[in-house]
C-alpha cells in the first residue's frame, strides 16, 4: 500500500461515519412506518455490512502502510468506535423487526432524534479530522456531540420513566426497555468518538 495513504485513512473514518447518518436517519423512519419495518431494517443491515468491510479494510491499511496521518492507536480506536455506533443502529432496527414491534413509543421517537443529531455532529467531526489543525472547530464538534448524548441521556431517562409508569404488560417494557438501551448506546459510542478526536485534537493541534 506504500509508505503513507493520509486520503485513505480520513476517506474510511468519514464515510463510515456517514453511514451511521443515514442508517440513524432510516431508524427514525421505521419508527414512523413500523409497516414497512422489515424492509427498512434490511437497508439498516445493508449499511452495517458496507461499515463492517470499511472496518476491516481500515485496519488491514493500518499493518500494509508505514506512516499513518494519525497515531496508529488512534485510527483503530477511531474505526472501531464508529463501527460500535453502527452496530448499536442495526441492534435497535433488528429488535424493532423480532419483537414486533407494531406501536411506536412517542419517547423511542424522540431518542431516536438525539441520535441523529449525534450522529450527524460525529460525521462532521470525523470530516473535519483532514484539517486536524483547525482546533476551535473540531472542538465544537466534540462539545456538540457531547450537548446531544446529554440530551439522549435525558429521553432515555424520560422513556424509561413512562414505559413504567404507564403500567404496560411486562413482556413489553422488557422489549422496549431493550430497544430504549441500545439507542442510549448508540448515542454514547458517539460521546466516545468524540473523546478520541478531542484527545487526537490536543496531541497534534
Amino acid at each position: 500500500m506504500g509508505l503513507t495513504r493520509d486520503a485513505y485513512f480520513f476517506d474510511a473514518l468519514a464515510d463510515h461515519a456517514q453511514k451511521s447518518v443515514v442508517a440513524s436517519r432510516l431508524l427514525v423512519e421505521m419508527l414512523d412506518r413500523l409497516d414497512d419495518a422489515p424492509a427498512i431494517a434490511k437497508k439498516i443491515k445493508e449499511l452495517e455490512h458496507e461499515g463492517d468491510k470499511i472496518t476491516h479494510g481500515c485496519l488491514a491499511a493500518l499493518h500494509q502502510t508505514w506512516i499513518t496521518p494519525l497515531d496508529r492507536e488512534e485510527i483503530h480506536a477511531l474505526i472501531t468506535r464508529l463501527d460500535d455506533v453502527l452496530d448499536c443502529i442495526e441492534a435497535v432496527s433488528e429488535r424493532i423487526v423480532l419483537f414486533e414491534i407494531r406501536s411506536a413509543m412517542t419517547e423511542a421517537r424522540d431518542l431516536a432524534e438525539a441520535v441523529v443529531a449525534s450522529c450527524v455532529a460525529m460525521s462532521s467531526a470525523t470530516s473535519s479530522l483532514r484539517d486536524v489543525r483547525n482546533r476551535a472547530r473540531l472542538l465544537e464538534l466534540c462539545v456538540e456531540i457531547n450537548r446531544h448524548e446529554n440530551a439522549a441521556d435525558a429521553h432515555y431517562r424520560l422513556a424509561l420513566a413512562a414505559l413504567f409508569r404507564q403500567g404496560n404488560e411486562p413482556l413489553l417494557v422488557m422489549k422496549w426497555r431493550d430497544i430504549y438501551d441500545q439507542l442510549e448506546n448508540a448515542s454514547d459510542r458517539c460521546e466516545d468518538v468524540a473523546d478520541i478526536i478531542e484527545g487526537v485534537v490536543l496531541e497534534h493541534a
